[in-house]
C-alpha cells in the first residue's frame, strides 16, 4: 500500500515538474538587443501580449553607441504610419503569434527595421531556459533573411 501511495506521489509530482518547466517560459518580458553588425547593446525591447492574442514589441531602450550617439531619433524611412516616429516607444514588431504545435515558436510577425524604413516578415523562438531569444526578420522565405540573438533581462533600462 505505501508503495502505491509512494509511485503514485512520484508520478503526480513529475508531471506537475514537467508541465512547470513547459510553461514557466514566456516570450513576454525585456529583452537586450545585440546588433549583430557591431556587436554592441544597441536597445532594450519589451515584449507584451496584446488584447488580440498578438504579440507586440516595442523599443523602451537606446543604448549610446560607442560614437557617441544613439543613431537616428526619428524612423525618418519607416513607411506611414510610422514615419517621423520616434524610435523610442516604436512599436516595431507585432502581429506575432504563438505556434499552436511549438508553444516556444511565435510566427507570422511583421518586423519594421527603424534604420532603414523595410518591412519584414518575422518570427521568434525561445530557449529551453527561456533567457534566450531568436529572433528572424526576412522577406519571402525565411532562408532570405537575417537572426540575432536577444538576451533576457530584468530591466527596462541598462
Amino acid at each position: 500500500m505505501f508503495k502505491k501511495v509512494l509511485m503514485k506521489g512520484i508520478v503526480c509530482l513529475t508531471i506537475m515538474s514537467t508541465s512547470l518547466t513547459t510553461f514557466a517560459a514566456s516570450v513576454e518580458g525585456y529583452w537586450r538587443v545585440i546588433s549583430d553588425r557591431t556587436s554592441e547593446q544597441s536597445a532594450i525591447i519589451e515584449i507584451k501580449k496584446a488584447g488580440d492574442g498578438t504579440y507586440r514589441g516595442k523599443t523602451v531602450y537606446i543604448y549610446p553607441n560607442l560614437r557617441g550617439g544613439t543613431g537616428s531619433e526619428n524612423c525618418t524611412n519607416c513607411p506611414a504610419p510610422y514615419t517621423n516616429k520616434p524610435r523610442l516607444g516604436l512599436e516595431f514588431m507585432t502581429n506575432l503569434i504563438q505556434d499552436p504545435k511549438d508553444p516556444s515558436t511565435y510566427v507570422k510577425g511583421k518586423f519594421i527595421d527603424p534604420t532603414s524604413g523595410k518591412i519584414y516578415s518575422g518570427k521568434m523562438r525561445l530557449s529551453e531556459d527561456g533567457k534566450r531569444l531568436k529572433v528572424r526578420g526576412y522577406i519571402g522565405v525565411s532562408v532570405l533573411g537575417r537572426s540575432a540573438v536577444w538576451i533576457r533581462t530584468d530591466s527596462p533600462t541598462s
